[in-house]
């Protein structure tokens, strides 16, 4: 076993990149842990829309899914945002925009498409509109001219796939990047889910894989009443915390040059994965109050809102620390001299992501903090129902919120918006500790707050962040996750 370091180069390899483009794609392979999300997604149909938040693994997934599409000789493309720039912006005209959507498309299809089988086919998207057909036709035919007996041999096998099945696979993928929210940003992803539609329906043998963020996905999904038709092709993005868990082990036994059986480890109960952590870090964290020498995996498992990107930045941060500390394991000191640090990024990603839904959402999060009241009576954080809606009252007090499309917020619309965006989760105690449940684990709550029998909680990662200048008190108050 080698000897950890916690080089900058050790950490990323052990615990990952936050940006999945990022990522070194052969590592990422090697640690990547398919689950049922995974299955959905790549399956053979002509419209897939990947939803979830921001750092739940949705790039990961498509890094993933195109590098074996690729290895399987299948002819797959990447669309990014510099390529569609300018696309569907036709100001106040719907048809219009959809048309612009569907033209621009295809032509970057037909264009990638020719790169990616290894062809210089000068304007191949610009003589698509001359041929009056499908996008793939237009390739079947005109590959033939192009003269494939000059084509090399790592390109012959693709090309003989795709004459044979006439299958595209078209990736689009960080569509939020420069998301604003506004009204313009809803109308042309509204108009560039319609093209897609019309396109699949036309263009048999063409795959659209998309991927958008949540909050993109709802501002669209409930102003534009026609993308109902496309809701039976989306796949919501989650994880289980036991899923986590599985693919940090994962990542610790491969980073050690060590295979590891997927199927196997899921079926073990958490408390007997916790041993491959040993490598890394101690097997108990230290805390004080329900944190007491608790199991170190528990404490993880607590503190991100099951989102990959969660863990490995506060694997990364304490890794560091270790580093800056010269240990040879992550100990209990160095996690909690970087809780804070974790907690403040999470606010400010919760803000970036979701501002521009709401504008004043930062103002929201921050006087969500317990009040002097609430501290000395060790109140705060947990709420029912009732006393959730007085405490967001007491908060518009201090001035009204609206949302992006103009609407004033009442306490419950602010309530369910927390809930959605995962500041707020379902709580519910029992012998063995706390169950949260999350906005994907009950996702149709209707836009008036719905009290299903839980109780509600300010999230663990975000209560550094709100009360840094009592970090005791949130041993004593806060209980971990269950185990599952």
């Amino acid at each position: 076993m080698k000897a950890i370091t916690f080089s900058e180069s050790e950490i990323q390899r052990l615990f990952g990149h936050e940006a999945a483009e990022n990522e070194d794609l052969e590592r990422l392979r090697e640690y990547y842990f398919k689950s049922t999300t995974y299955e959905q997604v790549i399956t053979d149909l002509p419209l897939r829309i990947l939803v979830g938040h921001k750092g739940i693994g949705k790039s990961a997934l498509f890094q993933v899914a195109m590098a074996e599409d690729k290895e399987q000789g299948r002819l797959a493309v990447l669309i990014k945002p510099d390529d569609i720039v300018g696309l569907g912006a036709a100001a106040g005209d719907f048809l219009k925009s959809i048309r612009d959507w569907k033209d621009g498309l295809l032509d970057i299809v037909a264009e990638k498409a020719f790169a990616s089988l290894g062809l210089e086919t000068e304007n191949a998207g610009i003589r698509l509109r001359g041929f009056r057909g499908p996008v793939v036709e237009y390739i079947r035919k005109t590959l033939p001219n192009i003269g494939l007996t000059s084509i090399g041999p790592e390109t012959r096998p693709r090309i003989e796939r795709y004459l044979s099945d006439g299958r595209i696979y078209v990736y689009i993928d960080d569509l939020d990047r420069g998301w604003q929210g506004r009204q313009e940003d809803v109308r042309r992803i509204s108009a560039l889910m319609n093209a897609v539609r019309d396109i699949v329906a036309t263009n048999i043998g063409i795959r659209f894989r998309i991927n958008l963020r949540s909050d993109v996905y709802y501002l669209v999904r409930t102003s534009d009443e026609s993308t109902d038709k496309i809701e039976g092709s989306v796949i919501w993005q989650s994880w289980t915390n036991h899923e986590i868990f599985v693919l940090l082990v994962k990542r610790i036994e491969t980073f050690f040059g060590r295979v590891v059986n997927e199927d196997s480890l899921l079926k073990r109960a958490p408390y007997a994965l916790a041993v491959y952590l040993a490598p890394v870090m101690v097997d108990r964290f230290g805390g004080s109050g329900h944190w007491e020498n608790a199991p170190m995996y528990r404490v993880l498992m607590s503190l991100i809102r099951k989102r990959p990107r969660d863990l490995v930045k506060l694997c990364t941060l304490a890794a560091r620390n270790a580093r800056e500390k010269r240990k040879d394991l992550i100990r209990t000191e160095n996690f909690e001299n970087v809780f804070q640090e974790y907690s403040q990024g999470r606010i400010q990603d919760t803000i970036n992501e979701f501002r521009s839904e709401l504008p004043d959402i930062e103002k929201l999060l921050l006087n969500m903090k317990p009040n002097k009241r609430e501290r000395t009576a060790r109140l705060g954080y947990v709420y029912t129902t009732a006393s959730l809606l007085t405490k967001i009252a007491n908060v518009v007090e201090l001035g009204e919120f609206r949302f992006s499309n103009g609407r004033v917020a009442s306490s419950k619309d602010l309530a369910a918006f927390m809930y959605k965006i995962n500041f707020l989760t379902a709580r519910k105690e029992t012998a063995d500790g706390i169950v949260r449940k999350y906005f994907e684990e009950n996702r149709y709550i209707s836009s008036e707050f719905a009290d299903f029998g839980f109780d509600w909680e300010i999230h663990p990662a975000y209560r550094w962040a709100l009360q840094p200048g009592d970090i005791s008190s949130i041993y004593r108050s806060l209980r971990l996750s269950v185990e599952s």
